[in-house]
């Protein structure tokens, strides 16, 4: 009996260890309520609340024991011009997981939103504040379930990982596009680059989106015996689009970008918190690690242009 016991102790201490590496609803919420809470104000480039959540990101790597990744610093500072407004100040978040391998993969989300809309000339109402639970605190929420998945894991992976929170995203993808210009190390050593943009609504009747399939020779290979489970998927071959992955994809970069669908709270100030599918979103990084374990089998991703339509 004694033997019984201890053996459904362990089994038991054994489940739970796996849960706290393994993507959680849990902490996905906590994630996306403080992220889109009214303390960050939209988290807006150039304001303040765009400042604390690019702090966030850095001490939750930083707790991870992910290196940083931009000459000893977790912050990748740029500043950009858009229409009048010039020298627009921002800053990529970079944490890096060295595994000593020859080639590193990247994974993505915006951390900024619209803010008080003060940069955007009357597109959106100045002066209210756009949470944006779902863009893109809840790909924050990814990205930071991914990077603790990959550095608890007990696995010492063949591909480094970097995990990077892009700042000035809504503005014209500035934080992707200052890094392909000025990445850590030469783009031609990425294995792909995963983005998540708008990952925390998911519809049943659409499932999520999975772009970039065409960006690779590979990846329907890679995709083959990929299971949902409790979520589904259709893919997209498109490695253009309008978030981070396209400044990669452009720049002969495999991708994958992951989006649950646009809704009607997209851009405005109801893109709140409860409206937040965190259980389901947990399931669609489970087909994610899926995807990214079935391409570390791959010693290096193909780059394809995909042909337009």
């Amino acid at each position: 009996m004694r033997v019984i016991l201890l053996a459904g102790l362990l089994l038991t201490g054994a489940a739970s260890y796996a849960q706290t590496y393994m993507p959680s609803a849990e902490r996905i919420t906590k994630t996306v309520s403080y992220l889109a809470s009214d303390k960050l104000k939209g988290r807006g480039t150039a304001e303040k609340g765009g400042e604390k959540a690019s702090k966030y990101v850095a001490k939750k790597f930083a707790a991870m024991g992910l290196e940083p990744g931009f000459n000893g610093k977790y912050y990748q500072p740029f500043t950009f011009t858009r229409g009048k407004h010039v020298d627009v100040p921002s800053r990529n978040v970079i944490g890096f997981l060295d595994n000593g391998a020859p080639y590193t993969i990247i994974i993505g989300a915006h951390y900024d939103h619209l803010g008080r809309a003060g940069l955007f000339d009357g597109k959106y109402p100045v002066g209210e504040i756009h949470n944006g639970a779902d863009d893109n605190a809840s790909g924050v929420a990814g990205l930071l379930e991914l990077a603790r998945y990959y550095t608890e894991n007990g696995t010492k992976e063949d591909f480094n990982f970097m995990f990077i929170a892009f700042g000035g995203e809504e503005l014209g993808l500035q934080g992707s596009k200052y890094y392909v210009k000025n990445p850590v190390d030469s783009l031609d050593n990425i294995h792909f680059m995963l983005n998540m943009d708008m990952i925390g609504r998911y519809n049943a009747e659409r499932g999520v989106g999975i772009g970039g399939y065409g960006s690779a020779e590979e990846w329907p290979a890679i995709f083959k015996d990929v299971k949902g489970n409790g979520v589904k998927f259709f893919t997209d071959a498109a490695g253009k689009g309008g978030s981070d992955h396209h400044s990669f994809y452009v720049s002969g970069v495999p991708v994958l970008f992951f989006h649950t669908g646009g809704h009607d709270d997209y851009h405005k100030p109801t893109d709140d918190i409860a409206k937040l599918k965190a259980k389901e979103e947990a399931g669609i990084l489970d087909v994610a690690i899926q995807l990214i374990n079935n391409a570390m089998k791959e010693k290096k991703l193909t780059y394809k242009e995909v042909e337009e339509k």
